[in-house]
């Protein structure tokens, strides 16, 4: 039976933050905003944490922008898919696993337009069996069911197990735990691990190292 591996996908797979200060960057040149609202903008979007609704009310009020916050907010996910690029180790990665009989997935909370634009402009779509997006189950992460729909997306059971990667230690690790995944932790060294009593299988610097793991390297 083909192994199961599911991934996470922004800054796990792709560079979410690297893509978001570009945009930060075009959207404070439109506006002709000074470096210190640039700086302000990645502050407040707390490295994705801070859900994006919330995020453009407050953009909108602090420049007293005439566009309503979920107008910026559709032109934001139409763009930063543009901008989000999948490492070419990574890819290459991928594409070691399929040859090697694995089935891919990606599961991940957002919306599904922007989300699903991220894993085609990536070059993913191709690499991958199928995906969970939260926005269009209508559940998230760390729920089970995200997982499950993610697993049977590619064919697979969580049943028969398998394995969850990604970089948020409760969303990834404490939700693929709980959906009964061995786990590997992408540790970008932006937060300690929050759980008690809780470990992921494995700790990794990235994707690249998270590959090797489930390739037994």
């Amino acid at each position: 039976m083909a192994e199961l591996a599911l991934f996470d996908l922004d800054n796990t797979l792709v560079d979410r933050l690297d893509a978001f200060r570009r945009w930060v960057s075009e959207f404070t040149q439109a506006h002709d905003l000074p470096p210190e609202d640039a700086a302000w903008m990645i502050d407040l979007d707390s490295d994705g944490s801070t859900p994006m609704d919330e995020f453009f009310t407050a953009v909108r009020d602090r420049f007293h922008l005439p566009d309503p916050p979920e107008a910026l907010w559709q032109a934001y996910r139409a763009r930063l898919p543009e901008l989000v690029t999948c490492p070419p180790q990574v890819l290459a990665g991928l594409q070691q696993l399929r040859e090697a009989g694995w089935r891919l997935g990606i599961v991940t909370n957002g919306m599904p337009d922007n989300q699903l634009g991220k894993i085609r402009h990536a070059g993913l779509a191709d690499l991958v069996d199928g995906w969970a997006i939260s926005g269009e189950e209508r559940v998230r992460k760390p729920d089970a069911r995200l997982f499950r729909i993610a697993a049977e997306r590619c064919g697979a059971s969580l049943a028969d197990g398998g394995w969850m990667v990604g970089d948020d230690p409760v969303m990834d690790m404490v939700g693929g735990h709980f959906a009964g995944l061995t786990t590997v932790w992408i540790d970008r060294g932006v937060r300690p691990w929050p759980v008690d009593g809780l470990r992921p299988g494995h700790v990794v610097a990235d994707a690249v190292a998270a590959i090797k793991v489930l390739l037994g390297e």
